[in-house]
């Protein structure tokens, strides 16, 4: 599958219905080893003071390590969890994108340790993420 075909499917198909469908998050770049998806920042996911909401910036950073961890392991074989997340919010942003970037630490046979690291538009560090995944056998019935 082609890189567009693959981002296509992605943003058409596996993020439908789901949470990142309702804050807008689509995935912008595969690479060989790092995932980016953007989010805009509208009062969707303002927290009561007009600005991003934590949560919102930590739901993008689970979302873009996650996509990661299964683009990267074999899924007929294995299934992915999350087992822990933690975030570091760096600097506000009211309107515009923010831009998430998954890069693994670790990819181990077990687990994985991401870091997603959120930006805005002129490159700013918004939040600095981690993300631990384990990848686990898929048990015959």
């Amino acid at each position: 599958m082609s890189t567009q075909s693959t981002l296509d499917y992605i943003n058409n198909t596996v993020l439908a219905n789901t949470l990142m469908e309702t804050l807008s998050i689509k995935v912008t770049e595969i690479g060989d080893n790092y995932v980016v998806a953007k989010m805009p920042v509208t009062p969707a996911v303002h927290q009561p003071d007009g600005i991003l909401h934590g949560g919102a910036s930590v739901a993008l950073a689970e979302s873009v390590g996650s996509i990661a961890t299964h683009l990267f392991v074999d899924t007929d074989k294995y299934f992915v969890r999350g087992l822990e997340i933690s975030a570091n919010h760096l600097k506000s942003i009211k309107e515009g994108f923010v831009t998430a970037t998954a890069k693994p630490i670790h990819q181990g046979r077990t687990t994985q340790l991401w870091e997603i690291k959120i930006t805005d538009d002129a490159d700013n560090l918004i939040s600095l993420c981690k993300l631990t995944a384990i990848v686990l056998d898929k048990r015959k019935s």
